[in-house]
C-alpha cells in the first residue's frame, strides 16, 4: 500500500510539474512572439475583422428596417432574427460547404478549403446576431424620434441613416460582440477552412489541434491570447457604452 501511495504522489507532482511547465513555456511563446503563434493570431485577427465587416454592413440595415418598417408577419421575422442567433456553427459550416463544394452552386470559385471560405461562413454566422441585437437598439431609438421624423417626411432610407447614426454608439458594441463570436468560432471554419497549416489555421482550430497532438504551450498560448482578446472586446464595449452615457445622458 505504501510503494502504491508514493508512486500515486510521483505520478501527480509529474503531471503538475509538466503543467506548470507548459504555462511558463506558453508564456515564453507569447513574450517572445513566435513566429507559429504570430501567424496563426494574424490570420484569425484578419479573418474575424473581415466577416465582423460584412456582417455590420449587412446586418446593420436589416436590423433598422424590421426595426421601423410597418408589415404583416413583422412578429414572425423579428422571431426569426432571434432564432437565428443561435444557429448551430457545425450546420452553417456544412451549408456552406456544400455551397462551396465541386457539385455545389459557388463550387466553380474555388472558395472551399481558403481563408474566404471561412469567412462567408462566419459571415452567414454573426450576420443574424447582429440585426437582432440592432434590431432592439433602432427600435428604442425610433421610439423616442418616430414623431420627428415622421413630421419631416423622411423617407425610410432617411430614416434608417438617421437611426443609423443616432445610435451608432450602442451599435459598436453590437458590432464588437460579432467581433467577439467570430474571434471564438470553432465549428464551422473547421469544416470549410480544413485547419490548413500556414493556409487556413486559426486560434480556435489550432487549439483544438494542438491539445490533440499533445502540444500544451502552444494550445495554452493560443488560449490565454483569445481569452484576452475576448476580455478586452468585452471592456471596449463595455466603456463605450459608459462614456455614450457620460456624454449624451
Amino acid at each position: 500500500m505504501h510503494r502504491i501511495a508514493v508512486l500515486r504522489h510521483s505520478l501527480h507532482e509529474k503531471r503538475l510539474n509538466t503543467l506548470a511547465d507548459s504555462f511558463s513555456l506558453s508564456l515564453r511563446l507569447i513574450v517572445d512572439l513566435d513566429p507559429k503563434l504570430a501567424a496563426i493570431i494574424g490570420l484569425s485577427l484578419r479573418m474575424s475583422v473581415g466577416s465582423t465587416l460584412i456582417s455590420a454592413l449587412v446586418g446593420l440595415p436589416i436590423g433598422a428596417l424590421v426595426a421601423i418598417a410597418e408589415f404583416p408577419a413583422r412578429g414572425v421575422v423579428v422571431a426569426v432574427l432571434n432564432a437565428m442567433m443561435g444557429l448551430p456553427p457545425v450546420v452553417v459550416g456544412l451549408l456552406v460547404y456544400l455551397l462551396l463544394s465541386r457539385a455545389g452552386p459557388l463550387g466553380s470559385f474555388g472558395l472551399l478549403f481558403t481563408p474566404g471560405a471561412m469567412v462567408i461562413a462566419q459571415s452567414v454566422l454573426i450576420t443574424p446576431l447582429v440585426a437582432a441585437l440592432s434590431r432592439q437598439v433602432v427600435e428604442d431609438g425610433w421610439h423616442e424620434l418616430h414623431e420627428q421624423l415622421r413630421s419631416l417626411r423622411a423617407r425610410l432610407a432617411r430614416r434608417i441613416g438617421t437611426l443609423l447614426w443616432d445610435t451608432r454608439y450602442a451599435l459598436a458594441t453590437v458590432v464588437l460582440a460579432g467581433f467577439g463570436r467570430a474571434a471564438s468560432e470553432v465549428g464551422a471554419v473547421i469544416i470549410v477552412g480544413g485547419n490548413i497549416d500556414g493556409v487556413t489555421r486559426v486560434m480556435t482550430t489550432a487549439i483544438a489541434l494542438e491539445t490533440s497532438k499533445g502540444d500544451l504551450p502552444l494550445a495554452l498560448a493560443l488560449g490565454e491570447v483569445l481569452i484576452a482578446l475576448v476580455l478586452a472586446i468585452n471592456l471596449a464595449a463595455y466603456a463605450l457604452r459608459e462614456w455614450a452615457k457620460v456624454r449624451f445622458g
